[in-house]
């Protein structure tokens, strides 16, 4: 037994070792550079490194895929269907063109109309613009993660072992140090803006909070090895307005509040979550809202209203979409926040799926699983495009201006802009959709009958 104890105190001792060392290496390579907002560029080499390592899996992937003709990539990258932008009336008579030997500004209803229809009906079914918009995009490269592509198939054991030695590295070596950067950020978070909000208000307060808030969100950014690229910094939002995004992520705080001192707006929660909501707005003004004032709508607008006026507040970040798209589209933007009358300072996030996939579909994965998955990729790679700010014309109301802002930040994101609702990732399609479509084909009829009335 005896003879053990020396084994035992080396093991102790380099073990010790081991830890002072890794925490030093934190300190000095990530915690510092993190509070005073610079990079060694370490993560920048490591980015390209992977980038040349993607390319020969992904031509050895296809070099074997070519031997064994079999295809990879789906031949239409934008959508099963061929569609072109008819309106309901010209597609109708196109049909009783075709199919009827009748007048084809005939009144009555016609039942070649019925496939009119049932052609719309089958080609949402089967390429539906909503919900694949609410799943991983697919890639045509191999990120040696999971396979996005399902064609992707084992070509060779060079390949297989260069997969499991990322597994190894993910999950052996950038999972724990990057649980460690996630605890440390959250805890200076909590302590120091508990400790800050003890202060009287005034510049200092203000000074220190910023500070805090910059500092602990940039060590949660290097949690996530999150390489981020941001343009036009002189259109960063200012005090007394409204910073509005597209969304794909809870990350996308993250990502922008490491570059700019934004008040949050929320419901609050208990929990982990609840205690940071407490300790956060203590030392800033954020806007956390209860659950039964989230549904008076009227109460949350009067709340941001009073807010916004005061023109020495923070700006207020919202996702006006209201849940989580995946970063190929921007759908609607609810009106609410374009009706208050603030400046609207618009911002593009678009990622890099290549290193990970930031998307959170909320309806398959809970926070803990998405959050692990964030950890145990390569890397979150994107960039952001500040917008130049953006006001109401007399001539609009809350929707055009909203539509308006979110043509401006899909068109520089290069995002797909879409009219739907994103709340149809949980409901169903809303009767007024179907009434409009009603409404059309009843007008067409009835206009018909009536312009032949008065001839």
């Amino acid at each position: 037994m005896f003879l053990l104890l020396p084994f035992d105190s080396l093991v102790v001792n380099l073990l010790g070792i081991s830890i002072t060392v890794l925490f030093t290496l934190l300190l000095v390579f990530i915690i510092v550079p993190a509070i005073f907002g610079v990079s060694f560029g370490i993560r920048k080499v490591y980015m390209k490194t992977l980038l040349k390592i993607f390319q020969w899996a992904t031509l050895r992937i296809e070099r074997g895929a070519k031997e064994k003709n079999h295809p990879l990539y789906k031949p239409y990258a934008n959508g099963i269907i061929a569609k072109e932008p008819t309106s309901l009336e010209e597609e109708i008579k196109e049909i009783r063109r075709s199919g009827s030997g009748k007048a084809l500004d005939t009144p009555e209803f016609e039942l070649s109309d019925i496939f009119y229809f049932c052609r719309k009906g089958i080609e949402t079914i089967m390429d539906d613009e909503v919900t694949k918009r609410f799943s991983a995009e697919e890639l045509e490269s191999w990120n040696l993660l999971s396979r996005t592509n399902y064609n992707f198939q084992y070509i060779s054991l060079r390949l297989t072992v260069l997969w499991g030695l990322g597994v190894l590295i993910r999950y052996c070596f950038l999972l724990p140090l990057r649980i460690a950067l996630a605890f440390t950020g959250i805890s200076l978070l909590v302590t120091g803006t508990t400790v800050v909000g003890y202060l009287p208000n005034g510049r200092c307060k203000e000074f220190l909070s910023k500070h805090v808030h910059l500092m602990c969100y940039r060590i949660c950014v290097r949690a996530l090895t999150a390489i981020i690229t941001y343009h036009d910094r002189e259109n960063r939002p200012r005090n007394g307005g409204i910073c509005v995004a597209n969304h794909t992520s809870p990350i996308d705080v993250i990502i922008l509040a490491s570059d700019g001192y934004y008040a949050m707006v929320g419901q609050i929660h208990g929990g982990l979550m609840g205690v940071i909501q407490r300790a956060m707005v203590k030392a800033c003004p954020h806007v956390w809202f209860e659950r039964s004032e989230v549904k008076d709508r009227h109460l949350v607008a009067k709340r941001l209203t009073e807010h916004v006026q005061d023109k020495s507040k923070l700006p207020i970040l919202i996702f006006p979409e209201g849940t989580c798209i995946n970063n190929t589209s921007v759908m609607m933007f609810k009106k609410g926040s374009f009706e208050i009358g603030a400046t609207v300072y618009p911002v593009a996030i678009k990622y890099d799926p290549q290193f990970g996939d930031a998307f959170w579909n909320s309806s398959k994965y809970g926070m803990i699983t998405y959050l692990l998955r964030m950890m145990t990729s390569w890397a979150i790679v994107c960039s952001v495009w500040y917008l130049p700010p953006m006001t109401r014309q007399p001539e609009e109301d809350a929707v055009q201006f909203a539509n308006r802002v979110k043509s401006a930040i899909a068109r520089q994101g290069g995002l797909v802009d879409l009219l739907w609702d994103g709340g149809l990732k949980r409901e169903k399609v809303k009767d007024a959709f179907k009434e409009e479509q009603q409404k059309l084909y009843s007008k067409m009829i009835v206009g018909n009958h009536e312009d032949r009335s008065r001839s």
